[in-house]
Parts: C-alpha cells; structure tokens; sequence
C-alpha cells in the first residue's frame, strides 16, 4: 500500500480503483448541485503555488451584480506519492501553500467550509464536468551545466501528457485556460494539435476553445492580491476564445482598477511573459560586472545605487544580492530559446543577451563563497576548517520561498570546499532542494549534480533559533535582507557566535557604522560590491594605532 506524506507528516493513502469511482460519483452529485444554483463549473489542474491560490481566487469570486457565488471550483491534483496529500487537505479547508500572506489560510477556508464554492480531487474525470479549465501545470527548463543555458531543454513532457488526457475528457464547449509560463507557441503549436486530434478520435467536430492568459504571482505578503488585484494579458487561438477567456477573466479578477490586455494570437501572450521576465533578469545580471568593479576600486556599490535612483526614469535599478532565485526569472529566458529552436524550426542564434544574463545571475553566488574564503583567509582561518552560517535560505526578503536561491549555490559551494555550514531564516522551516535532493524538484534535477561532496546533505536541516546557527561560527553570511537581519547589532552577533568572526555582506545589509562597529570587535568582513569597505577597516586600524581619524 502506497502513501502521500505531507510536509508536517501525516500520511494518506494513494486512492484505488473502487476509490476513483466513488470519487467521480461524488463529483456528479456535487456539480448537478451546483449547476441547478446557476453556477459555472471551475476546474483548476494543478494544485501547486500558483494553482492553489488561483482556485481559491475563482471560488472566492462572486457576481458582480447580486453579490452571489458565480463559479463552482474543483480543484485537480493527480494522486503521485509526492503530492495527492494535498487533496485531504485541502477539502478540510487547510491551504496546501505555506504562504507569508496572511490572507492565504482564510481564503482556501472560507471556500471550502464556509461558502461551499471549492471542493478538491484526485481524479482527471473531473475534467469531464468543467466549463472552464485551467491549466497550472508545470513546465520546467532543466539545465545541464550550471551557467550555461544552451546546455539546457524546456521540460514539456508533464504538459503534453495533461494536453492528451484533456482533448480526451473535456466538453467541446469548454474553455481551456493556459495559465502556466510556457515557450511561446506551445499554445497554438502544442496543445491546439494535441486536443485536436483527441476531439477528432472521439467524433467531435468542433474547434477546441484555448486561451492563455500568464499568472504574475508573486511570493510574500501580497500573494493573494498578485492574483486578483494585477494586470492580467490573456489571448485566444480564435475570437470566440478571446471573447470567452475576457468574459472569464473579467468575472473573477478586478479588472475595473487592474484592466485586462487582450492580444490578438496566444503566442504573443506568452511571448510577453518570457520578455517579462528576461529583461528583469538581464537589468539584475547587469550590476554584477559593476558589483565586481566595484570591490576592486573602492566603491560602495550601494551608495551609487542610491544616488541613480533619485533620478525618476532609473528608479527600478536593483542590487541583485548573491543571485537571482525564484521560479521565474532564473528559466523563463530558456523557455524562449527552446521554442525557437524546437518549435519555431529555426537554427540561426539570435539570443546573445538573455541567456548570458541568466548565465551571470546563476553563478553569481559562487563570488560569494569566494569573499567567504577570503575574509577567513584573512583570520588566519580556511574553508575546509570552519564552521560557517548562512543567514537567508530564500530568494528574497521576507519570503520563504527557497526555489533557485542563491542562498542554496553559496552553501553547495562552501560544502564543496569542506565547510560546516549551519542556516538559518525566519520564514523556512524546510530547506527541500536540500532535505530532498535526491527527488526535488525532480530526480535528477537537484543543483547537487554541479557540485562534489554533496552526498550528505540530504541530512541538512534548517536551524530555527538565530543563536544556536551562530554559536560556533567563524564565518557568517548575510544573504538575504529579512527584516530581522537588518536590524541585527553587530555586538549580539560576536556574543552569539563566541569570538570575532568573517562578515560577509550579499546583500547590502550593512551600513558603514556596523562595518567599522565589526572592525572594532576584531572581526573580517567583506561584500559583494562593497568596494568602500577596506577604507573603513583602514581607518579603524589606524585609529586603533594610535592615529588620527
């Protein structure tokens, strides 16, 4: 007998064959009940971070003229090992989606339990029952060398197998929703083509109905709010699409204060997602090669930042930190590349920019390890015999949202090199691609693979108390700008950690006054693109010697 273990352990048993009948017999019943109260049949495929939320967001909805529930969700989750533990959950109210935004919890809640709009299974027949589908499968772009995106290919495989099993249940009338980042034209060359042909199989002669429309979603406070309360792009593969898809769209989200853009092809829509996300990861791997001519000229990076960003047109200009994580901006370039090698047919290169950027952006935390190496070098102190703290396992300020951190290549690169390496951060409880390397994100797929001696940290985990990560330590790493880390004194630092130690700022946590403050207490400390900070230990010495100020 199988079972699904969710992340706090609880098991549930993978459903059998009686289960699966039961299952759609409730789903008949259900749905019957919902279509005789007048409401649209919702079903959301995939129930992870954007797919939960998006469920939630649709359920939650209500007519914009009575005031009264308009749509009926059901949200699908196939039944792997891996993930069918979020079904129970989920139709107990309980959000599968640990989320910072406090608004996550009470919406899946008030659904589920209160308003009886969203109910969840395990079973693809759903997709018989649904009006409209959306589709939140993933699509990965798998690397086969860290810093080189050419060596990589879009990982489709998961999509086209849900296009199959979808030409194969839905209702020709149904509308088809691609919300997934996809390489552009998978709508019109992929799906439209493979739910054909299924149509075609079963005797129907209509046009599938397929729009796609790009989720923004963003990690943190405002989770729920990047849903309903953001810009949408959607397109259709025909008018009727389009018409339907602005109608859907129009009902659920608030499109009075955010308005929709509507294009004319799906090809454009997802076009306009991979851009999206490219030129944000081409601005951030910019600063890198002014990062590092910044360390070796005496130049406090973020002071220079700063004093751009007065100027109203540079406003957006951002220090990257130690890399640029997230699910978006570290793949989504490659999607692009893929799609016109392999899709489009074309084998000129016509990508100079975007794949250099992601290039720069991945690999930019290993300079971080470096200064790492360096600062304990400097204590008399080498990698291979420290114990080191890495303070920030997500890929940005207080999220805790670990996918493709740079905080994961620094501790990689370090235990390559013989370290010790404890972690602490606020918002993660669990760090998978270590905890779970083997399987996460997939097998095969872990970061472990570019990297020696990383067998053993599947048994790494999280140290949640700041002061136990400390105690010990010869080196720390101030990765991520939590707000907590901000506001750490550098005297409670030493204490903690029993002695002085290396400091090693990626993110522009430190201002001069607890630069010199570390100085004073004996301790080393380095920053990516914090150039200025040798003249402060300078000073200090000097001052310590006797000299003047």
């Amino acid at each position: 007998m199988e079972y699904s273990i969710s992340p706090d352990g609880e098991k549930f048993k993978i459903p059998d064959e009686d289960d699966y009948t039961k299952e759609y017999e409730r789903l008949e019943k259900l749905v019957k009940e919902k279509r005789e109260e007048g409401l649209e049949i919702v079903v959301v495929m995939g129930l992870g971070f954007v797919g939960a939320v998006m469920a939630g967001v649709v359920a939650d909805s209500v007519d914009k003229k009575t005031g009264k529930p308009g749509k009926f969700v059901i949200g699908m989750q196939r039944p792997s090992t891996r993930s069918f533990w979020k079904i129970p959950l989920f139709n107990k109210g309980i959000s599968p989606v640990k989320a910072e935004d406090p608004e996550v919890a009470p919406l899946i809640e008030r659904c589920v339990n209160r308003k009886k709009t969203m109910s969840a299974t395990f079973t693809y027949d759903a997709l018989k029952l649904a009006d409209v589908l959306v589709v939140d499968v993933q699509c990965d772009y798998l690397k086969q060398d860290l810093g080189n995106l050419r060596s990589g290919h879009a990982d489709i495989s998961a999509l086209e197998d849900s296009f199959k099993v979808i030409g194969e249940k839905i209702s020709p009338h149904c509308l088809v929703l691609i919300e997934t980042t996809v390489p552009p034209g998978t709508t019109e060359y992929i799906a439209y083509p493979l739910i054909k042909k299924a149509f075609k199989t079963r005797g129907i002669a209509e046009e599938p109905m397929l729009a796609h429309s790009f989720e923004r979603v963003m990690p943190g406070k405002e989770y729920v709010r990047s849903v309903r309360d953001f810009w949408r792009v959607c397109s259709g593969i025909n008018r009727e699409s389009r018409e339907k898809i602005s109608k859907f769209l129009s009902e659920i989200l608030n499109v009075d204060e955010f308005p929709l853009t509507v294009l004319d092809r799906p090809i454009e829509s997802e076009t306009c997602k991979i851009v999206e996300n490219s030129y944000r990861a081409t601005i951030l791997a910019f600063l890198d090669e002014w990062s590092l001519f910044s360390e070796t000229n005496g130049i406090d990076l973020i002071k220079v930042i700063n004093a751009i960003k007065v100027r109203p047109t540079h406003s957006n200009i951002i220090f990257p930190g130690p890399g640029i994580g997230g699910y978006c901006l570290p793949k989504d370039g490659g999607l692009g590349l893929w799609a016109y090698k392999h899709l489009m047919g074309f084998e000129n290169d016509i990508f100079k920019i975007t794949p250099q950027a992601i290039n720069i952006n991945d690999t930019r935390a290993l300079h971080a390890a470096q200064l790492v190496r360096d600062a304990l070098r400097n204590m008399g102190l080498i990698v291979a015999a420290s114990q080191i703290a890495v303070l920030g396992a997500s890929y940005r300020e207080d999220v805790g949202d670990t996918r493709y951190s740079g905080s994961e290549i620094i501790v990689r690169k370090l235990t390559e090199m013989g370290a010790d390496v404890k972690a602490h951060d606020p918002y993660v409880q669990h760090w998978w691609e270590l905890e779970k390397q083997d399987t996460y994100p997939a097998v095969g797929a872990s970061w472990s693979r570019f990297f020696r001696n990383q067998e053993h940290l599947d048994e790494f985990r999280m140290t949640p108390d700041l002061e136990e990560a400390l105690k010990g330590s010869d080196a720390v790493v101030l990765a991520v700008r939590h707000q907590p880390y901000l506001e750490l004194v550098p005297e409670e630092v030493v204490r903690m950690a029993g002695a002085p130690l290396a400091i090693v700022d990626c993110f522009g946590i430190l201002d001069d006054d607890k630069i010199r403050r570390y100085f004073e207490l004996g301790c080393e400390v380095k920053g990516l693109g914090r150039g200025h900070i040798n003249r402060i230990k300078d000073k200090v010495r000097k001052e310590g010697q006797g000299g003047q100020p």
